[in-house]
């Protein structure tokens, strides 16, 4: 059978497509949580634009069933869009333009030259035809396998079962060519990654640290994180040099993925390492859960030092050789697994000790740490009672227990510093605010910078306004920025990538803001506000 292709499979742009594509377009310039760079601005303008004209496309369709334009109509339409979306795209270019540089002012990131917009537009256009290439050739399959069918079943089944058919070859492609292969490459570049060692770390020679020569757990199963870790502590001089008195040794242990085969048997390599270097006879004991790659954030770690001059022991452990967000999007499991493995054997040790000479629990969580850390207890109750301290930076939108404090928070109060009455939490959108917090101590504190969108990105931006918007906003947000359906997802999701670029105290970037955090959970006898913003300065140096 000579199969016939109708001019509706190849035919040109769709006018109502064409008119949202270029509204889309048009609004993908609007100001989100952090400046984004010309490049990246591109690629957002064209997928954006191309989620515009689909939309459009299928209003088209829907109209269409009651009433077909003439062609003097559609002659007309589109003259006068030809006319405005120039127009409107140079004054969106101009505007964009203006609110980049205002939101760069209020993060205080340092001015860059104007945008290249030509290139700009170039890569949005280019964007958004890959992208319409790509769904005119998934309309020219549906047609070609209905025709198959039409000699067998009615026309409009005929339609339904190619739909279905390449709808499931589409996925199958999508989920088993490119999502697998490009975990199993990510992995095992990762893994290539996490066997190298960083510029200028060494093993250590202290019997304190793990990879040391008396250590149970061997340097070269510590992973590239694990290395950094143990070796990153600043030394008995620094110390002292910061305090005036006499320091000891931190104590600093890790235990990598190759360290032992499960997260139960690392954890439990973990506390033997703690029994071995005398861990609990120190002043603190901190578990960190660490990031997708097992990095935990040496400000976070040295800082803490610092103020207990070294009278400290730091443990951590790996779960993935993978960044955070693929972390996130594939498995879960694995931090919470590790997470609960970690700190319920460090606990469980911790818990036999006499009340009265046991020393500090600390619990800390960065990211995808904090989701880890929100799953090992539970609930907000078990968080107050499970340790002496928990700090938690950067919570994800998908964390359980943050989001019920958060929707739990006092009648008036912002979601992006929410005031929580009944427990011992508090929440921080600037680090400087705990300094002034009154009362008993915190037991639980989440810091949450209101421009990180690793806490504010959620897929409910698609179709709901969210309420860091639509209340009283942070500081850092843009009075320019507000919620379109679709477009402020991507927009959101696009910071993501520029999340930890952003100046200390902006984007998911806390380093020596973690000082404040310490200092309200557990601050060393005499410690002062005067102690916080010196050991903050000589952090940023």
């Amino acid at each position: 059978m000579r199969v016939r292709i109708p001019a509706s499979a190849i035919r040109g742009l769709s006018l109502t497509g064409f008119g949202m594509a270029a509204f889309f377009y048009c609004l993908s310039y609007t100001p989100s949580l952090l400046p984004r760079p010309w490049f990246l601005q591109g690629v957002v303008a064209g997928l954006t634009a191309s989620i515009g004209y689909a939309l459009g496309t299928a209003i088209g369709a829907l109209v269409r069933l009651w009433w077909w334009p003439s062609r003097r109509v559609e002659r007309i339409a589109w003259g006068i869009l030809l006319a405005l979306v120039p127009v409107l795209i140079v004054v969106f270019l101009w505007l964009g333009t203006r609110w980049q540089r205002e939101l760069r002012v209020r993060l205080g990131t340092q001015p860059q030259q104007e945008y290249d917009w030509i290139r700009t537009v170039g890569i949005s256009l280019l964007t958004f035809g890959l992208l319409l290439l790509v769904a005119r050739m998934l309309r020219l399959a549906i047609y070609l396998t209905s025709r198959l069918f039409c000699r067998l079943v009615p026309e409009s089944a005929a339609y339904c079962a190619g739909f279905v058919i390449v709808t499931l070859l589409s996925y199958t492609a999508f989920d088993g060519l490119l999502v697998d292969n490009f975990y199993t490459t990510a992995d095992r570049s990762a893994a290539i990654t996490d066997s190298g060692t960083g510029r200028g770390v060494v093993r250590p020679a202290s019997a304190l640290r793990s990879g040391s020569p008396p250590s149970l757990v061997a340097w070269e199963s510590l992973g590239r994180q694990g290395r950094n870790f143990v070796a990153g502590a600043p030394t008995r001089q620094q110390l002292q040099a910061f305090s005036g008195r006499t320091p000891v040794d931190p104590i600093r242990l890790y235990a990598g993925l190759a360290s032992a085969g499960t997260p139960q048997d690392r954890a439990a390599l973990v506390v033997r390492e703690m029994d071995r270097t005398g861990a609990f006879d120190r002043a603190v004991i901190a578990v960190f859960t660490p990031t997708g790659t097992g990095w935990v954030d040496n400000d976070v770690t040295s800082s803490l030092e610092y103020m207990y001059g070294g009278d400290t022991a730091l443990v951590s452990m790996q779960y993935s050789y993978l960044p955070s967000w693929i972390s996130f999007l594939v498995d879960r499991s694995k931090v919470v697994e590790t997470a609960s493995a970690l700190i319920t054997a460090v606990r469980s040790r911790w818990a036999a000790m006499p009340v009265a000479t046991r020393p500090k629990l600390l619990i800390f969580g960065e990211s995808l740490g904090t989701y880890g850390t929100e799953k090992t207890f539970g609930s907000a109750e078990n968080m107050v009672a499970g340790a002496d301290g928990i700090l938690l930076e950067g919570p994800t939108f998908a964390n359980p227990i943050h989001q019920r404090l958060t929707k739990a928070r006092v009648p008036g109060t912002p979601v992006w510093d929410p005031t929580y009455d009944g427990l011992p939490v508090s929440f921080a959108s600037t680090a400087t605010e705990l300094r002034s917090l009154s009362g008993p101590p915190p037991k639980v504190v989440y810091m949450q910078n209101t421009s990180d969108p690793v806490v504010y990105w959620s897929p409910s931006l698609l179709w709901h306004k969210p309420r860091w918007l639509s209340d009283r906003r942070g500081p850092d947000i843009s009075p320019d920025m507000h919620w379109y359906p679709a477009v402020t997802f991507w927009q959101t999701a696009t910071d993501l990538l520029y999340a930890n670029k952003a100046p200390i105290g902006h984007g998911h970037v806390y380093k020596s803001g973690t000082v404040d955090g310490w200092a309200a959970l557990a601050p060393p006898p005499g410690w002062t506000v005067a102690d916080t913003v010196r050991l903050r300065q000589l952090l940023d140096r």
